[in-house]
């Protein structure tokens, strides 16, 4: 998958409560993508958070020649860095094999989160836990391209805090639970 093994909805998930998940699964929808169908466009806003239920999503910069930076599969975020900053995305992202995704809008979501300052302390947590994991995977990636030779016992030492890990298992329940309870 993407920069490690952890799925990146869990994040926000292991600190949203069972009405915040309520709420989402209420507002989201459930979106079917085809295979080469393509989710976000560099460059084009999007009007949606999404989190991947089934199936698998490539990350690509379409610049000059075509790159793909990651693939994204079941339980990862989608769009979150153009939700906190509001710019366009940098990447493009279509579907590899037919993908089932939980869209949950942007408008709606900005005034839930206006609205309710609990349900965005916790939302805003977990999309900032999500990160620092993609930035310490990206770092990691870079430092492993040098070349750079990093002891086992570093990295093991530079894993999650264990109170995270154990909401993540939770996180894992909600995620399963939001899985099957999302409308189409």
């Amino acid at each position: 998958m993407a920069d490690s093994s952890r799925k990146k909805a869990l994040f926000i998930l292991s600190q949203l409560n069972n009405d915040d998940i309520n709420w989402i699964v209420q507002k989201g929808k459930k979106e079917v993508l085809a295979p080469g169908a393509i989710l976000i466009c560099e460059g084009r806003q999007i009007d949606a958070l999404y989190i991947v239920l089934d199936g698998i999503l490539s990350v690509s910069i379409e610049a000059r020649e075509t790159k793909e930076l990651a693939k994204i599969g079941s339980g990862e975020l989608v769009g979150e860095v153009s939700f906190i900053d509001a710019r366009p995305p940098l990447a493009t992202v279509k579907a590899i094999e037919e993908t089932h995704l939980l869209a949950i809008p942007r408008r709606q979501l900005v005034i839930k989160l206006e609205h309710d300052m609990g349900f965005a302390s916790r939302f805003y947590y977990g999309i900032s836990l999500c990160l620092a994991d993609r930035m310490r995977g990206t770092i990691r990636h870079i430092e492993y391209g040098r070349n750079i030779e990093f002891e086992q016992p570093e990295l093991e030492r530079d894993e999650i805090n264990p109170s995270i890990i154990e909401n993540l298992a939770l996180a894992q329940a909600k995620f399963n639970w939001l899985r099957e309870n999302v409308r189409a």
